[in-house]
């Protein structure tokens, strides 16, 4: 009993609480792996302290624990060097980044990160980009984060590997049913069911997510579907699996600074929604032809269907006149029998939201790409891809050779249109019947307004790849290579002839990248590492159709030319220590360092909003990692530090109109078009300096079990201050040029009331901390008091200025759910 309160209080709770709850058993919170996948197909492994790089594991119970509602929540919260930009605005829709690489669901941004799902590659045709709500949850075994530029993992392997294993009817046996809900009218509900008998097991998983979204106008709906089925023998087997999503999201993007600080939840216009419809069907087969002789297979097939609606600020109109009707502008508006649009003294005073000269201009169709302030945008695309793959690994004592090849196809048909219309106060915009079409929108400076797009893209992708595993008593030398050829055709539907203005084009990339490693073992418990490997990208049909300074695009708004991109070619170096004590305390520190020729970025274009991609010289991400985690009798602490330095190492001139040190600025001409000039050494934008992350799984007894986990950045430069020389002046430029550090803290608990039935909690951001993981510099449309607005300033030498500001993509706030687990 407490006989001493002052001194044994918290004891005395302790004890009674754990009387209360502790009798049953909450599955184990870690589990010790020794081997690890290095290639992506499955059957191909080896210890991890044989890797000479510092891989990552994680299976579904580690998911589990941390309450992540998908893959790179997860990561984002438990792994080293890995953080995300929530640039979209969508849980489902963020930027994964790893050691300043980035795997993005969106159009433009600079993919450097290979996804696998049971050997099938998830980088999408179109654009290499990545759609997390297409990976089924609730299916995932076990994730693999390969370090560096392993070009086993073929094409888009800059900065790492990520490869994702399903559950099986062995590996997953039983039944579950999980349901929650909770803040913001989330609902969430999955299915899981797995068995064997005999040489037949099947596992089936069912999962759904809604939510309001916790920004204004931001719903979620998760839909998602996998099966498998496979058989085995001594020597054999064949398994078959497929996949299902229907998933809407929107995700609003990113919001101007000065009202977010008014109003944290708000959005700069709306909707930005994404559909996507994604069948997946994967067929494997593995057999040991003898004991030293294995092989590997799969083929696959792979639909995407995405359609998006995306309203936007017309940035183009924002230098314009927009306010009162001219007389040809009113004498169309009354034939076709319009009222009270005023015949005099429009302004921006009397008028903050204005339509009058957009529906004028649209029956005139002189200029409504300049007199609309509102722009809605469709797309749809259809992405089909399929292939096979092949490995024959031999082994012989402590060797381990595999040899095999690859063939990869797709084909990519994109549409996008463009429909003007006007703001309203709510920030959603009214179409009016003129479009980016060539003809009904009229001119922009007397060029056609025209954003129309109709692309046929088709990639083929054949490699051959060989690995050879030498291990020794206290060395391990690991040795490999791919040769990847890519052809690319795209044929532009609008003007299929090969020229100017064209999107169609044939082109080819080809390339061997190698990799070497070693590791050697001084003692059991600890070991060196080094490696140096090379990976590359092909340019892609997105990327490929927007390429000419000539003639920018806006994405997901618009593509023009086609001139030949180089294909991106990375060196990675790694080196490190690394140990395990007892398997019950694990730690390593190394250096790394990743080197991007030829990387593919996104710049902006002297036409405001538009911009095209373009080879860069050089660009560089390196730094130190240090790793820490201790497993004790009942609770499993972890934490990890990175120092991340992502530089420009090429010079180079860029337009930066938003940012307050182009050129024109400098000059005096604020607010107007300029460049920007970035310097070897400058800091690449949205790539924090230091991460810091820590975290705890508790076991006060064997029933009940509390995560608790913290995840800080430091702070990260802008898009738009690549020259890293921004600085607000308060009324042309506006905001800072960069987001701001923050610490991030998230609790979880689990409860084993029976053996079948399990409670859960999260609460996410527990001391509702405001903070922004990206930052953008933009053009502004509206005033201080939310209204729109279109020259703000006077003309100077008959052009008029635009004001500028900092946009920011900000975090979810306290977020709370939980529910209960029922096991069969």
């Amino acid at each position: 009993m407490c006989l001493r309160l002052s001194q044994l209080k918290f004891a005395c709770i302790a004890q009674l609480f754990a009387a209360i709850v502790c009798s049953q058993t909450v599955s184990a919170t870690g589990t010790k792996v020794t081997v690890v996948a290095t290639m992506p197909l499955p059957d191909v492994n080896l210890p991890a302290s044989a890797v000479a790089v510092p891989v990552q594991f994680a299976d579904a119970a580690s998911l589990e624990n941390s309450g992540a509602i998908d893959l790179p929540d997860f990561f984002n919260r438990r792994l080293t060097s890995v953080y995300v930009n929530e640039v979209q605005g969508n849980p489902f829709q963020v930027d994964l980044n790893f050691r300043g690489y980035t795997a993005s669901p969106l159009l433009g941004t600079p993919q450097g990160i290979s996804v696998y799902l049971d050997g099938v590659r998830m980088n999408q045709p179109f654009g290499d980009v990545v759609s997390w709500d297409l990976i089924p949850r609730n299916a995932i075994a076990e994730m693999t984060l390969m370090p560096g530029s392993n070009p086993l993992f073929g094409l888009n392997t800059l900065g790492g590997a990520l490869s994702v294993r399903t559950k099986t009817g062995r590996t997953a046996p039983g039944t579950s049913i999980r349901v929650g809900g909770g803040s913001y009218a989330r609902r969430i509900g999955e299915f899981e069911h797995g068995g064997a008998r005999q040489s037949i097991d099947w596992f089936a998983s069912s999962s759904f997510f809604f939510d309001d979204g916790w920004r204004a106008a931001s719903p979620s709906k998760i839909r998602q579907l996998f099966g498998r089925v496979s058989w085995k023998n001594q020597r054999s087997m064949f398994g078959f699996s497929s996949s299902y999503a229907n998933n809407s999201l929107v995700g609003n993007g990113l919001q101007e600074a000065r009202f977010l600080a008014r109003d944290y939840y708000s959005v700069y216009s709306k909707p930005d929604r994404t559909d996507n419809r994604a069948p997946f069907f994967n067929a494997n087969l593995s057999h040991t032809v003898t004991n030293r002789l294995n092989v590997t297979g799969n083929a696959y097939y792979r639909y995407i269907r995405t359609s998006t609606l995306n309203v936007d600020v017309n940035e183009n109109s924002l230098n314009q006149s927009l306010y009162q009707p001219n007389a040809a502008e009113r004498a169309a508006l009354a034939a076709a029998g319009y009222s009270g649009f005023p015949a005099s003294g429009a302004n921006a005073g009397n008028t903050p939201f204005p339509f009058w000269r957009c529906i004028g201009q649209s029956l005139l169709r002189d200029e409504p790409g300049e007199k609309c302030n509102g722009l809605i945008n469709r797309s749809g695309s259809t992405q089909h891809s399929y292939g096979l793959s092949g490995q024959l690994t031999r082994l012989d004592g402590n060797n381990q050779f595999t040899v095999g090849g690859a063939w990869d196809v797709g084909v990519a048909d994109f549409r996008q249109s463009t429909q003007l219309g006007y703001l309203n106060r709510d920030r959603s915009v009214t179409g009016v019947n003129a479009y980016g079409d060539g003809v009904t929108g009229g001119n922009l400076d007397g060029v056609p307004f025209d954003t129309q797009v109709d692309l046929n893209g088709q990639t083929h992708t054949g490699s051959i790849f060989a690995a050879e595993s030498i291990s020794a008593k206290r060395w391990s030398l690991n040795i490999s290579g791919r040769y990847n050829r890519t052809g690319i055709h795209n044929l532009d539907r609008i003007q299929p002839e090969i020229g100017s203005g064209s999107l169609s084009g044939n082109h080819v990339f080809a390339r061997f990248n190698p990799s070497v490693g070693i590791t050697f073992r001084p003692a059991e418990s600890w070991n060196i590492y080094l490696s140096y490997s090379q990976g590359s990208r092909a340019p892609t049909s997105v990327e490929l159709g927007c390429a000419d300074p000539a003639q920018p695009c806006k994405l997901p708004n618009a593509m023009a030319g086609d001139p030949p991109l180089r294909q991106v070619v990375a060196s990675s170096l790694e080196g490190g220590f690394r140990g395990e004590f007892q398997s019950r305390f694990n730690w390593s520190a190394g250096l790394f360092q990743g080197t991007n020729r030829d990387d593919i970025l996104f710049v902006s274009s002297a036409a405001s909003g538009f911009g095209y991609f373009k080879n860069f010289g050089k660009t560089r991400r390196q730094g130190a990692e240090l790793s820490i985690q201790a497993k004790l009798p009942k609770v499993m602490i972890g934490g990890a530090y990175t120092l991340l330095a992502a530089t420009f190492e090429s010079p180079e001139t860029v337009k930066g109109s938003s940012n307050s040190s182009n050129d024109t600025a400098l000059s005096g001409a604020r607010g107007l078009d300029g460049s920007i000039s970035i310097v070897a050494g400058s800091r690449i934008p949205l790539a924090p300096r230091h991460l810091l992350k820590a975290y705890a799984d508790l076991r006060p007894c064997k029933k009940f079990v509390v995560s608790v986990g913290l995840n800080a950045a430091s702070s990260s430069l802008a898009r738009g201050n690549e020259n890293n020389r921004h600085e607000a002046d308060g009324t042309y430029y506006l905001g800072q040029g960069w987001s701001s550090a923050y610490a991030v803290t998230s609790v979880g608990a689990r409860y084993q009331v029976r053996r079948a039935i399990e409670l859960f909690a999260q609460v996410n951001n527990l001391f509702d901390q405001r903070y922004y993981t990206a930052a953008q510099l933009g053009a502004t449309g509206f005033s201080s008091n939310g209204d729109f607005i279109a020259r703000p300033f006077a003309a100077v030498a008959g052009q008029y200025a635009v004001q500028h500001s900092t946009f920011l993509a900000p975090g979810a706030p306290r977020l709370v759910w939980g529910g209960a687990r029922l096991r069969f």
